[in-house]
């Protein structure tokens, strides 16, 4: 069977950024933060105390007022971002066979909110009055009821379903549209993730793991991936969204196309529940997995998106990885960590650095790693790699890969190239 080809022909994005795509491309070419104290909750006796948040979002740009209520943020930045990218694709959504269109979103927590407002209140007041649970407390928290708003919007009747697997949640879901797609199963998939875990609970439940920054004196600069003095990743939220579709399909309509999707991969570490594996294991096997299921030989890279969460194990066992799958060719690589700017969207993260990282290929141009100061360097680190510290960087880039690594060891790695007919 032969399989078919995969192009990307709309994106979408809520992030801390930016409220459209090209405001978040824009801030990332830029160097921006998007870190600041948080304003979602009262964090005042937490040790960590800033976060990467949404700002200025308006739902209801999107969304009927009386349906946002009933969504969980994580859904309602989901639903938005996923409106952009149909309309950046120009897809009539009347013309196209629905049945062949679906929807696979990557979702680690889901509507964290909603269960921690929920059960809050049924603690303060159900001995008293007994348990008043609002009845749309479960569709508002699951976390796969964003694809299902999604699909019910447009009347999308193709695959339609989440994948959660932490961090590595978005990237998965990306792979399975892929596939599903290249195999014949659908014409058109939505894909993406969403994610929005600022919350009392998710902040104290990562603080009390040791894995957030506690810079609270300067949060701009807290995610500092690469850097000796890192101390932890900045927990964000938001959505990004692709439109993957079949490339024939694509063409018979006249649209555009950022970039082909040319493989993914996936693995396991099967290490520890949160610590990635210290030799970069699994690492090393996902890019080998998704370099092989992308037809293309290392030499032919031009820039990996890293996970470079900022965390002292994970970022020196993802260069380990790459210097062991690519050898020489490492150090003619940009390597970068948009987490460096955006902060840590958890399972949204794999999502937004696939956007990043297709808009690179587009536009040859890589993003920065930002925060890295001169004299902060990591012995364990090997810094003739190039990690485009401080601005971005102009160059050719054939193909990227983006790494998503998650708690609990899952690992996924998703590659782009420049479309040619």
């Amino acid at each position: 069977m032969e399989l078919k080809r995969v192009v990307v022909t709309g994106i979408g994005a809520v992030t801390p950024l930016g409220n459209t795509a090209a405001e978040t491309w824009q801030n990332l070419l830029a160097g921006v933060s998007g870190a600041a104290p948080i304003t979602h909750f009262d964090a005042s006796k937490f040790k960590t105390q800033f976060a990467c948040e949404v700002k200025n979002f308006n739902p209801e740009l999107f969304i009927d007022k009386k349906e946002a209520r009933k969504m969980d943020p994580y859904c309602q930045f989901a639903l938005s971002a996923a409106t952009m990218a149909v309309e950046d694709s120009k897809l009539d959504v009347e013309a196209v066979d629905k049945n062949r269109v679906g929807v696979v979103f990557g979702v680690g927590i889901g509507g964290m909110k909603t269960y921690e407002e929920e059960v809050t209140a049924y603690a303060k007041t159900g001995d008293t009055i007994g348990p008043k649970f609002n009845p749309f407390f479960v569709p508002k928290m699951i976390s796969d009821i964003c694809a299902g708003h999604i699909s019910i919007k447009y009347g999308f009747h193709g695959p339609n379903y989440i994948t959660s697997s932490a961090c590595a949640s978005s990237s998965n879901a990306l792979a399975d549209a892929f596939n599903l797609i290249r195999l014949g199963k659908a014409d058109i998939i939505v894909s993406g993730g969403a994610e929005a875990a600022i919350t009392a609970a998710g902040v104290g439940g990562f603080t009390a793991m040791h894995a957030l920054s506690t810079r609270n004196d300067d949060p701009q600069t807290a995610s500092r991936p690469f850097s000796a003095s890192r101390d932890g990743f900045v927990m964000a939220e938001g959505s990004a969204v692709l439109i993957l579709e079949e490339l024939e399909h694509a063409k018979a309509r006249g649209a555009k196309i950022y970039a082909e999707m040319a493989g993914a991969g996936m693995s396991a570490d099967a290490h520890h529940i949160t610590a990635s594996h210290p030799e970069g294991l699994g690492a090393k096997l996902v890019m080998e997995n998704a370099l092989d299921d992308a037809g293309l030989k290392p030499e032919d890279i031009d820039y990996i998106n890293v996970h470079g969460t900022s965390t002292h194990v994970g970022d020196i066992s993802e260069c380990k990885a790459i210097q062991a799958v690519f050898g020489q060719h490492a150090y003619e690589l940009n390597i970068s960590s948009t987490k460096s700017m955006t902060g840590h969207l958890l399972g949204a993260a794999g999502a937004i650095e696939a956007m990043a990282s297709v808009l690179a290929v587009k536009e040859d141009i890589v993003p920065p790693t930002i925060n890295h100061a001169d004299g902060d360097e990591d012995p364990e680190i090997d810094y003739k790699l190039n990690f485009t510290f401080g601005q971005a960087q102009k160059r050719t880039v054939r193909a990227a890969l983006s790494n998503t690594f998650g708690f609990g060891g899952h690992n996924a790695c998703v590659v782009f190239k420049k479309y040619v007919g």
